[in-house]
């Protein structure tokens, strides 16, 4: 019988059931210690090496490469295959990333993911607070320039409150539309034509500040009434009356001011804030030439805001917010005016002093030259006293305190010296308008004439010496439109006599100031902007040395001014010489017609020379 070679199968599963397992001597621990392996990673590779030798007791010893239960990989003994790949040592994080684990733990990792982006984002928005907005394509609608800075916004007040009107309408028939104009303030002339639509009217003739039977007409008010909480003296509500002159060129300067100075009285009796407008005046703005009228007299509301423009009215004069000009004074200073302010108990020229009186306080307390022209003026005045061997030094300021308030006539008295004639020669567009000269200027001899008869009648000097020493009487100050004219008046006396003007001042300011044409308002209107306030700021100055206004104790003012009634610097004049002066009653002489007393009186008017009663009025209002 042929003998049977042992079955040496490979198979995965023996083919009775008393194959015996035969048992691997797998490597022990201390074996491993041995080898430098540490605590961790022992128990690490007893838990792989009990899964492995699970694995291969289920396996049969000899296994053909090529089976798809060959293992990848597999333990090699030390010293098998030495160009054998090394087993790899993983780290034991990466054994748990098993599908069930990560599984498990989603919702941490997304928590874990999502704070990350958060907290970048939060860092990038306190670095570069723009850089979010643009990256999400969003621009904020603001002008880089305009944006404030992060200092500017810590320091910033808080915002305003919101703004809380309240309209008053009048009462239907009593309302005063503009519905037709665009523009506002309106010019003098549509103020003056709303005037002669309501004069047309048939008015009532009360009393000058009587409420008609009918009732007031005035423009709504949109009034904001909102406490804005505002720092001391900045602007808070609207003034709750106003009177408002408005300056838009039509006439003269002076003419301008004459009315002003009524109206700023208007102000103070009527307890209202007094305001001017310079929208329209041809001679730059108010305060080129004179100070803030809200600073010399600020009304019974300091600190309120003027009106909306669209608010102002020129007729009736008991609106709201009354506006006057030189074209609609016509309807407020005629016969109403006189019978309201004249002084009715007596005659002559003194039933003209209490308008007189008003002029002088608004001409004292409101309208007062800036600090650049109340410069030049005491450039001016400085000059005659320095070249007439006068003092110079001013008295006390008016302003020092004083045992009782002194009234504008008690501070023209105060004035020392008065050494000089003041001589105003109008030409231009203004003509004499009395017998025998007709609609001609007034000759220049009758200048010459009334300034040497003056003299001789105030200071008693005989002025016809052949070969008098500079400065010889009479001494004088000219102030005239007309170059030619002034130089004529000079011509007119001995070299020896002192006359001093803008023109001949030693001082290159002044001459700069003085003009050199004729004033003709018309042709005023076409100069270049530069030019009318130069000639606006001469005759500032030309006004202060005619007629003595402005002057602080001890600075030199005239001692009689001469000039023609056709021109209001005429007028103004009498203010600044103040009511005593002017007229002659220094010494307490009353003329029983009412009259000036001519041997005293120091305001020398040669065009009417007292043949038209009054011989003095405050103001032209026929414009």
């Amino acid at each position: 019988m042929p003998i049977r070679p042992p079955n040496l199968s490979a198979s995965s599963r023996p083919d009775n059931a008393d194959y015996n397992i035969v048992p691997r001597t797998p490597h022990s621990r201390s074996g491993r210690a041995e080898e430098g392996f540490t605590e961790d990673d022992l128990q690490d590779h007893d838990a792989l090496s009990y899964a492995t030798y699970r694995r291969q007791q289920t396996e049969p010893l000899l296994a053909s490469s090529s089976s798809s239960s060959f293992p990848t990989t597999g333990y090699r003994s030390r010293g098998d295959d030495g160009d054998a790949r090394k087993p790899t040592r993983s780290l034991p994080w990466l054994k748990s990333l098993t599908g069930k684990n990560i599984l498990r733990n989603t919702p941490l990792l997304i928590g874990v993911v999502t704070a990350g982006i958060l907290l970048s984002l939060a860092v990038v928005s306190f670095r570069q607070p723009n850089a979010l907005d643009q990256a999400m394509g969003y621009t904020a609608h603001t002008d880089a320039a305009d944006a404030p800075s992060a200092e500017h916004i810590a320091e910033a007040a808080p915002q305003p409150p919101q703004p809380s009107f309240v309209d008053t309408i009048p009462e239907p028939g009593h309302e005063i539309s503009y519905e037709n104009y665009t523009k506002f303030p309106l010019t003098g002339q549509q103020y003056r034509d709303e005037c002669v639509k309501l004069m047309s009217v048939k008015m009532s003739h009360g009393a000058y500040w009587s409420v008609p039977p009918h009732g007031i007409k005035d423009v709504a008010h949109h009034d904001d009434v909102t406490d804005y909480h505002l720092p001391e003296s900045m602007p808070t509500n609207v003034c709750s009356k106003t009177i408002t002159y408005q300056l838009d060129g039509h006439v003269g300067l002076v003419a301008d001011l004459a009315l002003m100075a009524q109206a700023a009285a208007f102000a103070r009796e009527r307890n209202r804030t007094f305001f001017v407008d310079d929208t329209y005046w041809n001679r730059g703005k108010w305060t080129d030439h004179f100070q803030d009228v809200r600073a010399r007299q600020p009304g019974p509301q300091p600190g309120c805001r003027a009106p909306p423009p669209s608010e102002l009215v020129a007729c009736p004069r008991l609106a709201r917010h009354w506006v006057i000009n030189s074209r609609t004074a016509r309807f407020h200073f005629g016969h109403g005016f006189a019978d309201a302010y004249e002084n009715a108990y007596k005659h002559g020229i003194h039933r003209q002093k209490p308008i007189f009186d008003r002029a002088a306080e608004s001409f004292k307390q409101t309208i007062r030259p800036n600090a650049h022209n109340a410069e030049l003026i005491r450039s001016a005045r400085m000059e005659i006293a320095s070249i007439l061997s006068l003092p110079t030094n001013p008295g006390p300021a008016r302003h020092e305190s004083s045992p009782e308030p002194k009234t504008a006539e008690d501070e023209l008295h105060e004035h020392n010296p008065d050494p000089y004639i003041a001589v105003h020669i109008r030409r231009g567009d203004r003509k004499t308008g009395f017998f025998p000269h007709g609609r001609e200027h007034l000759p220049l001899q009758d200048y010459v004439k009334a300034t040497q008869d003056t003299w001789s009648r105030l200071y008693h000097e005989n002025i016809s010496d052949p070969e008098p020493t500079f400065p010889a009487p009479p001494i004088s100050y000219v102030g005239s439109d007309s170059h030619a004219a002034a130089h004529e008046f000079a011509s007119a006396f001995p070299s020896s006599t002192a006359v001093f003007s803008l023109d001949s001042s030693t001082n290159a300011d002044l001459r700069a100031l003085a003009p050199q044409g004729e004033y003709v308002q018309e042709e005023f209107n076409l100069l270049d902007e530069p030019d009318r306030i130069r000639l606006t700021r001469g005759m500032v100055v030309d006004l202060a040395m005619l007629s003595g206004l402005w002057a602080w104790p001890g600075e030199v003012v005239p001692g009689a001014t001469v000039c023609t009634i056709t021109s209001t610097v005429c007028k103004v004049s009498a203010v600044g010489l103040g009511w005593s002066r002017a007229m002659g009653l220094e010494d307490g002489d009353v003329d029983q017609t009412g009259e000036p007393i001519r041997r005293d009186k120091r305001w020398v008017e040669i065009d009417n020379g007292g043949s038209v009663l009054p011989e003095w009025t405050g103001f032209d209002a026929s414009f």
